[in-house]
């Protein structure tokens, strides 16, 4: 399990080697054919800051002879807000008194309608953490119902068990999206006080439940500004090493979340500038070409268009982060507020623009499976 890796590097420790890092470590970094998570810490360190144009040139020729010109878009779906955490950052938290509601299988079948009708084929399902009413029997009937219509489905919901992930993977789930929000255990209390994601080991061990389960895709990632994000980052990226080398036979993603308005005052405790996310996305395709890498509606248009050209390869649009918000859009409902508020036409014609081509739709598992297998 992951958590044995965690404890060869204390916090305190790791924090300490980013500072003592120097260019001259980040150079030998940058000039290495193969990058060890070692190497990656030396070049989201301060130190490496002045390197950030060899690193973005180094980045976009990487991106590009994997992945070719292309921008993968898919679209969340919120199912529900009800949760019973009462994670201090979140709009869905349980002490924040809105509007709660969950969809009915007929109103996923009308959101799916208008999703769909825009061109997606990548669709993430999103909801709130209320295991009494959004569980895994009400997942897989949303999956075999949304299943026909789109040709990757992926869910970002609470920590489920081994077994029920299998079940979801027979329905037709193809990836699972859960994040640490930090790795600071001693810390990961003060932001989730009370509810089930209090349990920082049971949520570390979600991938690797996933793994065991056979998902085809794992996404991993932290909420950048709870904690000092180059920590974080590195231990995302010790954990992407990880899931690589046990699950091998698996897919890969990164999401890079900063902290946006939502119900509530909570202010973050380590905000990464534009230049710093640049860094960070750059030094992540520096050690995994392979990986994903995607940006959502929280990030500006500008910022947005920009990543796009040095690492980026997956992002939303015309994102909605309320239940019944593409059919029915109440505000209220939200998660957190939208950066980027272009619709999905906008987003392709800014893609285009750029000399890059939206991908609908990736390869179907099958024939992913007879390529690979």
């Amino acid at each position: 399990m992951f958590r044995d890796v965690m404890q060869q590097y204390p916090w305190a420790e790791v924090k300490q080697r980013l500072a003592d890092q120097t260019k001259q470590d980040a150079l030998a970094a940058l000039g290495r054919e193969r990058r060890t998570p070692d190497d990656f810490l030396a070049l989201i360190s301060p130190a490496a800051a002045p390197l950030l144009e060899d690193m973005a040139r180094e980045a976009r020729r990487l991106t590009l002879e994997r992945f070719g010109r292309t921008i993968q878009l898919y679209i969340p779906l919120y199912l529900s807000n009800h949760c019973t955490n009462f994670c201090v950052y979140c709009g869905f938290n349980h002490d924040n008194k809105f509007q709660r509601k969950m969809l009915t299988l007929e109103e996923v079948e009308a959101e799916c309608a208008v999703i769909s009708g825009w061109g997606f084929r990548h669709l993430l399902l999103v909801s709130g953490e209320a295991p009494a009413k959004t569980n895994a029997d009400y997942y897989e009937r949303v999956i075999r119902l949304v299943r026909e219509r789109f040709s990757q489905v992926s869910i970002e919901v609470q920590p489920l068990e081994r077994e029920e992930y299998a079940r979801l993977v027979e329905a037709g789930l193809d990836c699972v999206c859960v994040y640490q929000e930090t790795y600071n255990e001693q810390r990961y209390p003060l932001y989730h006080p009370h509810g089930r994601k209090a349990n920082y080991h049971y949520r570390l061990a979600t991938p690797d439940r996933a793994g065991l389960a056979g998902v085809h895709k794992i996404g991993i990632g932290a909420l950048l500004g709870l904690e000092e994000w180059r920590v974080d980052s590195f231990f995302t990226a010790l954990h992407l090493k990880y899931l690589e080398k046990t699950y091998w036979r698996g897919k890969y993603s990164i999401s890079l979340p900063r902290l946006r308005p939502h119900a509530g005052s909570f202010v973050p405790n380590d905000p990464i500038s534009d230049r710093e996310l640049v860094q960070l996305i750059c030094a992540y395709r520096l050690l995994d070409q392979e990986v994903e890498i995607s940006i959502s509606t929280r990030e500006s248009r500008a910022f947005r268009d920009h990543v796009m050209l040095l690492g980026a390869t997956s992002m939303s649009a015309g994102s909605s982060t309320e239940p019944g918000g593409y059919v029915s859009p109440h505000a209220e409902l939200e998660q957190f507020a939208i950066n980027d508020n272009r619709s999905p036409q906008e987003m392709v014609d800014a893609i285009r623009a750029r000399g890059y081509e939206p991908v609908w739709k990736d390869w179907d598992r099958w024939m992913a499976g007879a390529i690979t297998g």
